[in-house]
């Protein structure tokens, strides 16, 4: 896959006000192919987008002494840690004795360690078996926000880390699996799937949610998300997504017999409902504290999901949603549904989606289909033949022209003609589509961060298992090991350069997921927060109007007191 700087469409990128406008189609191409040679290409984008972005520029270690950059674009330079230094620096306990030593042998109260500086400093801890402080720099970077220059002037105050990039990453996963420590490097390949994502984080993007007719991203479900409508772009139906935790839930396995003539209608392809396999019923507290219960069937006996998860059920529109037109009200919901029927289910802990059955009746009500239904209404329909052929011989064919007529007509409408007049309008949902195609290649990112984290997370325990191999030939001294050895050497570097491939690969699409993060974000919580805001400084303008409005109704009252007072008293002096 080759992303070309140079094409229209970048420069056409680069240069919108509206950059989600653009972002969908480069997306498309940058997500052609996942191969390690077009870690390049994502790297030199990106580079290319930090450089032509309005952010303001941040200041590095080899700035001026105040740490202000007296170029809008420093270049780094090289890092003030000596040999002498920096093995001073690998014995320190935690990040901040390596920053008070720094700031002791620099002699400067301030400024930001450049990140080959930091390099130097893992590596040498590393070497000397303290991983506990390279793990401590690390994760000082990763929390590292604040630092460079900002529209008022320098805020760096003290020394501070910069952020971390490929070459830490790879850098410390290499020191980790080397040092047999392969649950921290698993927790540093996890770290980078998340970018700009600190420490402690409560407030995460959200899931995902796909359209359950569909399949295609229709909108996310947020921590704070209890119930939400959202419209598909594609087939311009609404749904109803309740998000929340699994109280309680209750299971019942289905008998499999099947009728012949259910297979006989599933044969002709009359019948394309599956058959469930299981039923079950399941408890949904929202955020609010309100719970809903909701019952389907699923084809199998496993379980969606489990009590104490979070999931999001996504169920046709319910009847209180609808568009009027003059006297007709249309219902947005999905064709061959009841309203506020559970479609799909979303587990936000393994990202599985599970599309549901309708559950059959309780009280086992039988089918139209049934034969103990079609059969005596045949019968019916027969006596009655014969009765109006012995009145007039042609009236019962006109009643079953009738009958077919109206049949078909019925069945026409149903099927093609109020489906469409359901749907939403074009118009309305052109709005969200550009959302929509954003939400969708950000969950095939996802999937492919997923993917590229799994292979990393096996590459880690080969290395390790390398390095460990490897220390076993050390141990022994045999020289008979010597070809083993260089053999063992040979997979090892082999490894690493492959391990460092797919560390590229998903730290690029981490931050292509942060920038499609930042555009959705930008268009839904960002105005929303502002018309609440709105919201907020029109209702305290309103209360300061009605307060002044009170407090002149409270000044009349007393000037037309005083003037009866007067009046009163100008009487009695008379």
């Amino acid at each position: 896959m080759t992303l070309n700087l140079g094409s229209p469409c970048l420069s056409h990128f680069s240069q919108s006000h509206s950059p989600s406008l653009h972002l969908p189609r480069l997306l498309d191409a940058v997500l052609t192919s996942h191969s390690p040679s077009s870690s390049l290409s994502l790297r030199s984008y990106l580079a290319l987008s930090a450089a032509s972005s309005s952010f303001p520029h941040r200041a590095s270690l080899s700035e001026s002494k105040n740490g202000v950059a007296d170029d809008p674009a420093p270049t780094p330079g090289p890092g003030v840690l000596t040999d002498k230094l920096l093995s001073e620096v690998a014995g320190a306990k935690d990040s901040d004795e390596v920053l008070r030593i720094i700031e002791e042998q620099s002699g400067r109260s301030s400024g930001v360690v450049s990140v080959p500086d930091c390099c130097s400093i893992i590596a040498a801890s590393l070497d000397r078996n303290n991983a506990e402080l390279a793990l401590s720099v690390f994760y000082a970077m990763r929390a590292s926000f604040v630092q460079g220059v900002g529209e008022d002037g320098p805020f760096v105050e003290r020394w501070r880390w910069p952020r971390p990039d490929v070459q830490v990453y790879t850098l410390l996963i290499h020191g980790l699996a080397a040092s047999l420590r392969v649950s921290d490097a698993l927790r540093i390949i996890d770290g980078i799937c998340k970018v700009g994502v600190s420490p402690g984080e409560e407030v995460p993007f959200g899931k995902v949610v796909r359209c359950p007719a569909c399949m295609i991203a229709v909108a996310v479900a947020q921590p704070q998300d209890g119930v939400q409508i959202a419209s598909c772009a594609k087939c311009r139906y609404k749904y109803e997504l309740v998000s929340g935790d699994i109280t309680n839930i209750e299971s019942e396995e289905v008998s499999m017999d099947v009728p012949a003539w259910k297979r006989g209608l599933r044969f002709l392809g009359l019948a394309k409902q599956s058959i469930p396999a299981a039923v079950h019923s399941i408890v949904v507290q929202m955020p609010s504290g309100v719970a809903r219960t909701h019952r389907f069937a699923t084809e199998t006996v496993d379980l969606p999901a489990q009590a104490g998860e979070r999931v999001t059920i996504a169920s046709a529109a319910p009847s209180n949603v609808y568009r009027e037109v003059g006297p007709l009200k249309f219902r947005p919901k999905a064709p061959n549904f009841y309203p506020g029927e559970p479609m799909c289910l979303t587990n936000h802990k393994d990202g599985r989606e599970s599309l549901l059955l309708r559950a059959p009746p309780k009280d086992g009500t039988s089918s139209f289909l049934s034969p103990s239904v079609v059969f005596p209404l045949l019968a019916v329909l027969a006596t009655g033949d014969a009765a109006t052929g012995a009145i007039d011989p042609s009236l019962p064919q006109l009643l079953s022209a009738g009958v077919v007529a109206s049949l078909a007509a019925g069945a026409t409408l149903n099927a093609l003609v109020l489906p469409e007049l359901n749907k939403i309008p074009q118009r309305s949902v052109d709005a969200i589509a550009i959302k929509q195609q954003l939400l969708s290649q950000y969950s095939l990112l996802q999937s492919r961060i997923k993917d590229l984290r799994e292979a990393a997370e096996k590459e880690v325990w080969m290395l390790a298992r390398m390095c460990q191999l490897e220390n076993k030939i050390y141990a022994v001294g045999e020289p008979s090991y010597r070809a083993r050895k260089s053999r063992v050497k040979r997979v090892r570097e082999g490894l690493e350069n492959s391990l460092r491939g797919r560390i590229e690969l998903i730290d690029s699409y981490a931050r292509i997921s942060s920038m499609i993060e930042i555009e959705v974000e930008m268009d839904s919580d960002v105005l929303a927060a502002e018309a609440a805001s709105n919201v907020e400084r029109a209702a305290e303008q309103i209360q300061q109007i009605m307060e002044i409005e009170n407090l002149e109704e409270r000044w009349r009252l007393q000037v037309e007191a005083n003037d009866e007072a007067e009046r009163l008293l100008s009487e009695e002096q008379d």
